[in-house]
């Protein structure tokens, strides 16, 4: 009696689990991150940037096993940012070169998920870029650009530039992906506004030439915008919505800006949380009935707990970052990676 009432009850357990498997298997889930990785730096020095402080001799004492714990921190965020379930997408800032990113999807055991580089050499005087990570089981590129950043007032200035990827989702749907790091505020908010305006402009031109021979066009952006979501370059110059239910003419919602309105933060300045890593997606991903979509809801600020140290100076918690200043303190990000969910039919 007690042998049968264990079959029947793994009876019940496999037709329930079968059942399981078939209701998931109807929706599928593609997570795409956003990550500014706080300088990972190889440790040679560059003769063609401004690299010098990132190597042995340098001010930073930037040595191989350091880079080496860099890239395993950087792994084992993408990892658990993907719930053992690598994001299909990755967008990276901060990072110097190819190598790096070589030694990220080779070296660690990223390798066993197929990701594949989007990547360039930017212009940045100190030689760090973005850089989009995909699977390629999961993502077929079709078409990458790279994409400078005209600054109307200082012609030779030079910044990093605006990553540009499209293509097909699982054989589902086509994605146009955008990656992007806008210049710092270095110098002073009011002084260094105009960069990023010039880093929105060529962005919405962008975007805008999409739509004209894609009206209906499915679009990701991200990155570290260094501003908020509200800021003038966000909403004067990329012309981006707040709010889901409001008419939007641009097209581009703010998902941060609703992340944000609910109390999340991606960096912590000065005791208090801000959003300049950020998601804005086109409104065509909001609709439903579409084969890839998504909502507010499938987006978070990724906040795992070893990411993150007590905030000595303020409250609460900050990231846990790689450098204290000048000095290493052995974290992984001064950032907090964002993510968000597409659902796929």
């Amino acid at each position: 009696m007690f042998k049968t009432s264990i079959l029947i009850s793994l009876q019940f357990l496999i037709v329930v689990a079968f059942s399981t498997a078939q209701e998931a298997g109807d929706v599928k889930k593609y997570r795409a991150m956003f990550y500014n990785t706080e300088n990972l730096f190889d440790s040679f020095d560059d003769s063609l940037t401004q690299d010098e402080e990132f190597t042995p001799m340098g001010a930073r004492h930037w040595t191989w096993e350091k880079m080496n714990q860099k890239i395993n921190g950087v792994y084992k965020t993408i990892i658990a940012v993907g719930e053992w379930n690598p994001p299909v997408f990755v967008g990276l800032c901060e990072v110097e070169n190819g190598f790096v990113l070589n030694r990220l999807t080779h070296e660690t055991p990223l390798v066993k998920y197929e990701y594949r580089i989007v990547h360039r050499e930017s212009p940045d005087p100190r030689g760090i870029d973005v850089a989009l990570l995909y699977r390629s089981d999961l993502f077929d590129l079709q078409e990458s650009k790279f994409f400078r950043v005209f600054f109307p007032d200082q012609p030779t200035r030079k910044t990093r530039e605006i990553l540009y990827a499209k293509g097909v989702i699982d054989g589902i749907d086509t994605l146009h992906v955008f990656i992007n790091h806008w210049p710092s505020k270095l110098g002073g908010e009011l002084e260094s506004t105009s960069g990023r305006f010039a880093a929105a402009n060529t962005l919405k031109q962008k975007v805008d030439s999409i739509k004209i021979f894609y009206p209906d066009a499915r679009i990701l952006i991200m990155g570290d915008f260094n501003d908020e979501p509200e800021s003038a370059p966000m909403v004067d110059g990329l012309k981006v919505c707040s709010n889901v239910s409001d008419t939007c003419k641009s097209g581009l919602v703010s998902i941060s800006s609703i992340l944000k309105a609910c109390g999340q933060g991606s960096y912590k300045y000065q005791g208090v949380w801000g959003m300049i890593d950020q998601i804005i997606i086109s409104t065509s991903l909001l609709d439903s009935k579409r084969a890839i979509h998504t909502s507010p809801q499938n987006a978070s600020v990724f906040k795992a707990d070893f990411l993150l140290e007590p905030d000595d100076a303020f409250i609460g918690e900050r990231p846990f970052r790689t450098f204290a200043g000048y000095k290493y303190h052995g974290g992984f990000s001064d950032h907090l990676p964002v993510y968000i969910d597409f659902i796929g039919k």
